[in-house]
C-alpha cells in the first residue's frame, strides 16, 4: 500500500478503506472561501459492489493500493462480461460488467485500454478520453436556430445522449469525451 494526498485521487484509481479495496468512481476536490479544503471521493467497493461516499481534507493521507495498470485491446461483450487481450501475451481476461460500468457504451472492438489488476483480477478501466461516435438521430434544426452557442439533443449509435451543435446530423461522425459524454467536435476522418 502507498500512502498518497487525497487531492490526488483519481477517478479508477483502487484505495484500500477498512481492509476492503475500493475502487474510485469520482473524487472533486473543494475549496470553500472559509474554512478547509476538502475531497470527496465516491467509490465502490470491489468485493460486494457497495457504493460509498467518503469525504477528506485535501492533505489528508489515503492508502492506494498497489494495482498493476497494464494496457489491454478490447475484444467483445460475452453475455455480464467484457474480454480484452493483452497485447504483447495475446492472454486474454474476461472482466465483471459492474468494473465496465457507464463506460460499456464507449467500448469498440480493438480499443486500447487500460486495466488495474488486483491478484489477477481486473479492478478498474481506464478508457481514451475521446472516442469517435456516430450520430443515429437529431432532432431537425429550427428557424433561427444559428447561434453558435446553441445545441441539439442526439442520441448516439451507441444509446448515449448528448447535445450536437445545430450543423450535425444523423450519420456524422463525432468526437465525445467518455468521462461526460460531451460534444468535442466533428471527427476529422
Amino acid at each position: 500500500m502507498v500512502k498518497v494526498i487525497a487531492s490526488s485521487v483519481r477517478k479508477g484509481n483502487v484505495l484500500e478503506l477498512d481492509g476492503h479495496l475500493c475502487s474510485v468512481l469520482s473524487a472533486e476536490s473543494f475549496f470553500p472561501g472559509k474554512g478547509t479544503p476538502t475531497t470527496q471521493i465516491d467509490m465502490r467497493r470491489i468485493h460486494d459492489g457497495t457504493k460509498m461516499t467518503q469525504r477528506y481534507k485535501t492533505t489528508e493521507q489515503v492508502e492506494r493500493a498497489y494495482v498493476e495498470d497494464r494496457d489491454y485491446t478490447y475484444l467483445y461483450q460475452d453475455g455480464e462480461q467484457y474480454v480484452f487481450m493483452n497485447p504483447e501475451t495475446f492472454d486474454q481476461i474476461n472482466v465483471d460488467g459492474d468494473v465496465v460500468g457507464d463506460m460499456a457504451p464507449y467500448l469498440q472492438e480493438g480499443m486500447k485500454v487500460s486495466l488495474s489488476v488486483f491478484e489477477e483480477k481486473a479492478v478498474s478501466i481506464e478508457l481514451p478520453q475521446r472516442v469517435v461516435v456516430e450520430v443515429a438521430e437529431t432532432e431537425p434544426v429550427t428557424k433561427g436556430q444559428t447561434a453558435s452557442s446553441s445545441y441539439k439533443p442526439a442520441i448516439l449509435v451507441n444509446g448515449v445522449r448528448t447535445a450536437v451543435p445545430p450543423h450535425i446530423g444523423p450519420g456524422v461522425r463525432i468526437v465525445v469525451m467518455t468521462e461526460t459524454g460531451a460534444y468535442v467536435e466533428r471527427a476529422k476522418d
